[in-house]
């Protein structure tokens, strides 16, 4: 078939990756100037499968509520709101039920760990070489997150996941350039679990799409999607024009998008693996979905001295932050924000990512030069997991709502939905990742 894939994050980019491993002809259009711009960019290259879970969890509106009193909180609601991110919200605290929680849990964890397997066939395949790290720690202030990782853990037992608790002196002994003044409960280490580059191999994976004879098109945002009667061919209307950009993207990455004249292509199939601007592709065709833009942020600098440098990665478990070590540059992340401006750093959740480095690893970064602030867009889904498959219109096929969690997921669901528009049989249960209602 000749299949369009809109959106050349790293969901798009595996997503064409797998089609053209199946033999289809397939373009990638993509409205910034060049791959990974976007959510994919500057995240924090953590694949930890036993730790992608869904946000939507028993007791998790009354905690945002008491973090947003706090002042490093993880979870803001920020203003300006829409109304469509008020409807998200009340969507989101709907699905804080204890089954639909662990019925999405377990999908969600099921395809991190197929998606694992499959990125690490790609980097043998190919050969890729990436700034990459095995193992993963998870660092308990004090016996508060001791004790509310219990449940977690016997969880992730039960998985099968090769996860240890650890004292002290043993989490030091796996990474010892851990701040000689922070005294902590212990933390969780899993030894499976790894950090790595999601924009370099962005980066790598596209040039072998290319070497594949996928065609890819930058500067091309797709304003709207129409369908033949028979629904066998489908012309994509796109509009080359600079979309609204961040300012955050132009200063970082420096791109300038120069307007063209509109064109329309046709193909057989069209596959969305784009953000929240997917709504005004869907809504004329009458497919609505709880998605929204939920904002993290990043700093990222030059390793200063190697010896006082995490090893790997270390996520905060209090302040949901992880430090992470990718080649010779540290980057700590997090933060979750619903509202608010694209483009705008919170001054709060940049603070909180400035203290959690300090308090674990002072003396990793050169702080005076060469940072990188940068704010995301994930696009999360209220109440489901990733949509992943054939939509309501013929010809239409959905890859997005991964949220947080695209990087781990992105090489399995881009495999899941090469197997399910060719009719094989998945590996794994496809019916969570229906486009249906859930809850």
């Amino acid at each position: 078939m000749k299949i369009a894939v809109v959106g050349a994050g790293i969901v798009g980019i595996t997503t064409a990756y797998e089609l053209a491993r199946d033999g289809h002809e397939v373009t990638v259009l993509e409205r910034r100037g060049a791959a990974a711009e976007e959510a994919s960019f500057a995240n924090a290259g953590v694949i930890a499968p036993g730790y992608v879970t869904p946000w939507a969890a028993p007791g998790m509106p009354w905690k945002v509520l008491r973090q947003m009193l706090g002042t490093h909180s993880a979870f803001r609601v920020q203003l300006p709101l829409s109304a469509h991110e008020l409807t998200w919200l009340w969507q989101f605290w709907r699905a804080c039920r204890s089954d639909v929680y662990v019925k999405h849990r377990i999908a969600l964890q099921q395809l991190a760990f197929y998606s694992r397997s499959q990125l690490h066939n790609i980097i043998e395949r190919h050969s890729f070489e990436l700034d990459r790290s095995d193992g993963y720690l998870v660092a308990l202030r004090g016996d508060k997150e001791l004790s509310a990782v219990q449940p977690s853990l016997a969880m992730l037992r039960d998985l099968g996941v090769s996860v240890t608790q650890l004292d002290e002196a043993a989490t030091r002994s796996i990474e010892p350039a851990i701040n000689t003044d922070t005294h902590f409960a212990g933390a969780l280490h899993l030894k499976d679990d790894e950090v790595a580059n999601c924009r370099q191999f962005a980066l790598l994976l596209k040039d072998e799409c290319r070497r594949m004879g996928v065609r890819f098109e930058f500067n091309m945002a797709v304003q709207s999607l129409s369908f033949s009667d028979a629904g066998a061919s489908n012309c994509v209307t796109l509009t080359a024009s600079a979309p609204t950009q961040n300012s955050q993207f132009s200063s970082s990455i420096g791109h300038e998008l120069k307007a063209t004249p509109a064109s329309t292509q046709t193909h057989d199939a069209v596959v969305l693996c784009t953000g929240a601007q997917s709504l005004t592709l869907l809504r004329p065709h009458g497919i609505q979905l709880p998605l929204a833009s939920v904002y993290g942020y990043s700093v990222s600098a030059h390793i200063k001295e190697s010896l006082n440098a995490p090893r790997s990665g270390l996520m905060d478990e209090r302040y949901k932050v992880s430090i992470t070590r990718l080649g010779q540059r540290v980057r700590v992340a997090g933060s979750a924000q619903v509202g608010g401006n694209a483009g705008k750093l919170h001054p709060g959740a940049m603070q909180t990512l400035y203290k959690v480095l300090q308090d674990w690893f002072p003396g990793a970064a050169v702080m005076s030069q060469g940072i990188q602030q940068w704010q995301g867009a994930r696009p999360m889904l209220a109440n489901r997991p990733p949509v992943i498959g054939a939509s309501s219109q013929r010809g239409l096929w959905l890859n997005l709502g991964h949220g947080s969690s695209g990087w781990a997921l992105a090489c399995g669901s881009a495999r899941l939905l090469a197997d399910t528009m060719s009719s094989r049989n998945a590996p794994l249960d496809v019916n969570p990742f229906k486009l249906a209602p859930t809850v």
